[in-house]
């Protein structure tokens, strides 16, 4: 895995440019860091996540979920298991436990589909349930695509309701201007 997303960090950086500096505790810690280490979430350094925004395009609006822990909504997202072939595929995992959703299409910003739309390095608060201490999540971030309007089946053990919000409500969040910014210019590159 740490090798993959060394790989999936140089194209992103191909991509993004502008973004070498925002990436540079990333790249620090895979450099200091062994394959089990990234995707330990017992790893309180820091460890490897993977999320995605799911976007309706047939009501124009993005799937949030109540995180109980987080007393927040969040998108769909969680840890890498070990055996996950791909952080894509940890996300996609990740979605179908938490939301019930399998059918989507996934935005590709790059020939190589592993790379994701955003990669973010934000604190994870002291857990108060779980009596974990804070720590850094690097968070691989895709964009998937639902023609449909689908029943949502929540994980009622960490979450505990679900919205569909338009555009503006997700800017309200602040930690989440950089993916939104890239995630409207997709959508309206491509007619989404």
């Amino acid at each position: 895995m740490r090798n993959q997303v060394l790989e999936i960090l140089e194209e992103y950086l191909k991509i993004f440019r502008e973004e070498t500096k925002r990436q540079q505790i990333l790249l620090d810690y895979l450099k200091n860091h062994n394959e089990k280490e990234i995707i330990d979430w017992n790893n309180f350094d820091g460890h490897l996540v993977a999320s995605a925004f799911i976007y309706n395009r047939k009501n124009q609006k993005f799937l949030v979920l109540y995180h109980k822990d987080m007393k927040c909504f969040l998108y769909p997202g969680g840890h890498i298991d070990p055996e996950d072939k791909s952080i894509l595929e940890s996300a996609k995992r990740e979605v179908k436990e938490e939301t019930g959703l399998e059918h989507f299409e996934e935005i590709k910003i790059s020939k190589n589909e592993l790379v994701p739309i955003d990669i973010d390095t934000h604190n994870i608060p002291y857990n108060e349930r779980l009596k974990l201490p804070s720590h850094l999540h690097f968070d691989f971030r895709y964009l998937l695509i639902t023609n449909e309007d689908i029943q949502v089946q929540i994980d009622d053990m960490e979450l505990s309701e679900y919205r569909w919000v338009s555009m503006e409500e997700l800017k309200k969040n602040i930690g989440n201007q950089i993916v939104l910014e890239k995630i409207s210019k997709i959508i309206s590159k491509n007619n989404i």
